[in-house]
């Protein structure tokens, strides 16, 4: 078997098999700082190499981390699963994604827990279940977003086996499957790669220290790195995408955005597979290039998280007004209406948060239409829950009947809908921050950054939830009794009732973006809105104690699903209870 590792910078590379093996590694004749040697090995070998004599150091592409991220390396043969189910993939345009924690989605907190409950979102009505990052980390349990190795897969979760097994009969089911992948930062423990060579530069700053070296000397195999996980996790484990997190934060200054190379190297993949496999960015710019295509001058990616949409509805659902809500808060239908038609609310205006101008706008004079799929709308995610102080749901904030309003919005409306995993049937378990490092000085450095983030705010320190106390992760958990029960079994099948009409309106994944059209109530005390996405109207109404008189401007032929049933169609006029919301044709 050949091993090969990138060292530029070491004198001399000796491969390690365990147990006590040592071979010497020779310079590659063909490229530049790269070592190869040949030895015996199957799945499972232990290895690792040894840079310049130093300590015994894993693959920084480890395939698989069996102990851990300071643990050795072992040899993954991925040939050797025996895939039972054929897959021809699932494209993005017409998707409604699901994004799930396998730490929390069951207390097992494993990828066979997990696809125990696959039949429940098949039921659901859902294409494609998006995994957060399952790339290894410190411990046992965490969001994953501190990865330490961008090839290989988390142990506690079942490892590479593990997660090709969860895809296989997610295939089963006829669900895709999407991947949180994270290029933008590695976590702090058991980050190896510096040693091997210039992984990270200081030419720029990052949240998270200094920056992946996207731009500078020896960058060529840093996006190579990254790109080769990117491309692996989509072959060998038969995924149809990945969610690109904080793309904003890949400072690259280059001609060729990383972005661009990636989304190419991507489409290059598809064709070859026959697969239609898709990118989706997490991205804070508002900036269309990001999903403009490339013979665009844009960086093709194929989706990007809409939190514009997020945080207009937000408002709209709970009346927020704080941090970066304050912008959307002066007047909340207004903003919902903006992204409802032109995506981003911040398109060159100026943004009080942030204290500048910000954004660009994604429809303009002469450009090609954009689709709007390209664009995915939820009323939340991981970060809107968790990154709050104690990872309250938006069933925990907004009164009954509002979360059923935000259903409609998010899965009838313009984009590519996401939910995240128990909204469907309003879960009242929290969602907070949770780590399980095992450095004791960086778990308390930690607890103690997450109680000064919110002591600004007012919330004292007994209050924030200790992320390293393992009752935080176990509160976290799904209770998956609550499905059954009454209330909670209303609004799931609300959720498959709004799913059902998507899928029975197909066009709906092909609309171009500036299609819809969008009426709201003039009086601030009504606070109605109707929406109009296709052969679909939308109706919603967030007055706590006003009935809703609606006309749309085509005449409406049937009431096809409304959330209280004292709603009523006649003669062309829509009458909507508080707090509740209707789906017209």
């Amino acid at each position: 078997m050949l091993f090969d590792v990138w060292a530029p910078t070491a004198r001399t590379v000796t491969l390690h098999l365990a147990p006590a093996t040592e071979l010497p590694m020779a310079p590659s004749p063909t490229h530049e700082g790269w070592w190869r040697a040949e030895a015996p090995a199957a799945a499972g070998t232990r290895y690792g190499f040894r840079l310049d004599g130093g300590p015994v150091l894993p693959d920084p592409r480890s395939r698989r981390l069996p102990d851990g991220p300071e643990g050795l390396s072992a040899v993954v043969d991925h040939d050797a699963y025996p895939w039972r189910h054929p897959w021809r993939g699932l494209p993005l345009p017409g998707a409604v994604l699901y994004e799930l924690h396998v730490g929390t989605f069951t207390r097992e907190g494993t990828f066979a827990a997990a696809a125990e409950h696959l039949g429940h979102l098949a039921d659901l009505g859902v294409s494609h279940v998006e995994l957060m990052p399952v790339c290894p980390f410190p411990g046992t349990h965490g969001w994953g977003y501190d990865g330490v190795a961008p090839w290989a897969v988390h142990e506690p979760y079942g490892g590479p086996d593990g997660l090709k097994a969860f895809v296989d009969a997610a295939h089963g089911h006829g669900l895709g499957v999407v991947l949180d992948v994270v290029h933008n930062h590695l976590g702090p423990s058991g980050n190896h790669l510096p040693a091997f060579g210039p992984y990270f530069t200081d030419r720029h700053r990052t949240p998270w220290g200094t920056a992946v070296n996207l731009d500078g000397p020896g960058s060529d195999e840093v996006r190579a790195h990254l790109i080769g996980s990117a491309l692996a996790f989509l072959r060998d484990y038969r995924l149809d995408g990945l969610r690109l997190d904080a793309v904003h934060a890949l400072a690259d200054s280059r001609a060729e955005h990383f972005l661009a190379e990636l989304s190419q190297a991507v489409d290059t993949l598809a064709a070859h597979t026959g697969r239609p496999l898709f990118l989706i960015a997490e991205s804070d710019l508002n900036d269309p290039r990001t999903t403009a295509p490339r013979s665009a001058n844009g960086h093709g990616v194929h989706a990007q998280w809409n939190d514009d949409f997020h945080h207009a509805l937000h408002t709209a659902l709970t009346g927020e007004a704080h941090g970066y809500y304050a912008d959307f808060a002066r007047d909340p239908l207004a903003a919902l209406a903006k992204t409802l038609t032109g995506a981003f609310f911040h398109d060159g205006g100026y943004s009080t948060f942030r204290g500048r101008r910000h954004g660009r706008p994604v429809l303009r004079p002469g450009a090609a239409e954009t689709p709007a799929h390209r664009f995915v709308a939820y009323a939340q995610t991981h970060d809107q829950i968790g990154n709050r102080a104690r990872g309250e749901r938006l069933s925990h904030l907004a009164p009954d009947g509002l979360p059923a309003c935000a259903a409609a919005l998010v899965l009838l409306g313009p984009g590519t809908p996401m939910l995240f995993m128990g909204e469907e049937w309003g879960a009242r378990t929290p969602w907070q921050y949770f780590t399980d490092h095992q450095d004791p000085e960086l778990a308390e450095a930690v607890r103690r950054g997450r109680r000064r983030e919110f002591a600004g705010h007012g919330w004292p320190a007994d209050r924030v939830p200790d992320p390293q106390d393992p009752a935080t992760r176990e509160r976290s958990c799904l209770d998956w009794s609550e499905p059954q029960r009454a209330g909670h079994a209303r609004l799931l099948d609300w959720y498959r009732t709004l799913i059902a009409l998507r899928r029975a309106h197909p066009v709906l994944a092909h609309l171009p973006l500036g299609e819809a059209d969008v009426r709201r109530s003039e009086d601030p005390d009504d606070r109605w809105l109707l929406l109009r996405n296709g052969p679909l109207h939308v109706a919603v109404n967030f007055s706590p104690d006003r009935t809703a008189t609606l006309t749309p401007p085509s005449p409406p032929t049937a009431l096809l699903a409304a959330w209280d049933p004292a709603a009523s169609l006649d003669e062309g006029t829509l009458r909507l209870p508080p707090r509740s919301a209707a789906v017209v044709r």
